[in-house]
């Protein structure tokens, strides 16, 4: 990020944060509220952004899910695997030692292997799981609005720019 005046230069933050962070954050900077009237699942990072100092993220731990099935879930240092498509599998890596995950560590940490596992029992029933057959209490169905429109338009009378680098992917 880059903020001259507002977000100190040549830091470097590994604390997690997410994308579905960037919405209440976004709203926190600008002096937006937040509606009320739903869950927000995002949290709140710009404490992350205004400091040079060591500090902890709001959120602590992250879930991987596809589509609508749990396969992982990060809390700090560690990342616990239970499924990758269709396949049950036991993983566990230090991303501290390992970012690359390539030394599964199941065996070797059943403390951890347990405490995450409790994360995911939780993220199940908040969330749910579909290929266990469990529904969360707080799934919501996706947002949607009547007559749906872009923000932009394709118009062939303008002249479109675009980098020489991208020109063979361009044809």
């Amino acid at each position: 990020m880059r903020w001259p005046g507002k977000i100190p230069a040549g830091e470097v933050r590994s604390e997690l944060a997410t994308t579905i962070d960037l919405f209440p954050t976004l709203a926190e900077l600008t002096g937006a509220s937040i509606p009320q009237d739903r869950m927000i699942d995002g949290e709140d990072i710009s404490p992350l952004m205004f400091t040079d100092q060591p500090i902890a993220s709001p959120r602590s731990e992250f879930f991987y899910y596809d589509a609508n099935n749990l396969e992982a879930v990060r809390d700090g240092k560690w990342k616990l695997h239970v499924r990758k498509s269709d396949e049950v599998i036991n993983e566990l890596y230090d991303l501290e030692s390992d970012p690359g995950e390539t030394s599964n560590v199941y065996d070797s940490h059943p403390d951890v292997v347990a405490r995450l596992s409790a994360l995911m029992d939780s993220c199940r029933i908040d969330l749910g799981d579909e290929i266990n057959g469990i529904v969360g209490e707080n799934v919501r169905p996706a947002g949607r609005v009547e007559n749906p429109d872009t923000l932009t338009h394709y118009d062939p009378e303008h002249p479109y720019i675009y980098a020489e680098y991208d020109k063979a992917e361009r044809g």
